[in-house]
């Protein structure tokens, strides 16, 4: 694993409702186990954003919120998306991160020294 001194100039992209290309149980499962091992590791990244259909990981009732929540308060930003939100009807159900446009999303991968897509 790396130092969490190496992660933490590290932005990721979640565009998903999950981690991969597969079917759509298994793509969440692996950004459950992804999520829980940053956590578990203490390697929080600078911030994680959220738009396309990731947006739909930060509302009520997605089984990611708890581990969201953690990574939050451990200092990560979680950045979403407001124009996907807003298409997709749901703005009024996120639970967890800051709502932001477009804007914040470049602004934290300019900061960033290392943007991952998942």
């Amino acid at each position: 694993m790396s130092s969490p001194s190496t992660f933490s100039d590290t932005v990721i992209l979640v565009t998903r409702e999950g981690m991969g290309s597969a079917e759509p149980s298994l793509q969440l499962k692996l950004l459950a186990t992804y999520l829980a091992l940053m956590v578990n590791h203490e390697l929080p990244p600078a911030a994680i954003c959220f738009y396309t259909e990731g947006v739909k990981l930060v509302i009520e009732d997605s089984p990611l919120l708890d581990l969201l929540q953690k990574l939050e308060t451990m200092g990560v930003r979680l950045i979403v998306c407001s124009t996907c939100l807003d298409f997709f009807g749901i703005t009024d159900k996120v639970k967890v991160g800051i709502v932001g446009g477009m804007t914040d999303i470049v602004e934290a991968q300019a900061r960033a020294a290392k943007v991952i897509t998942i």
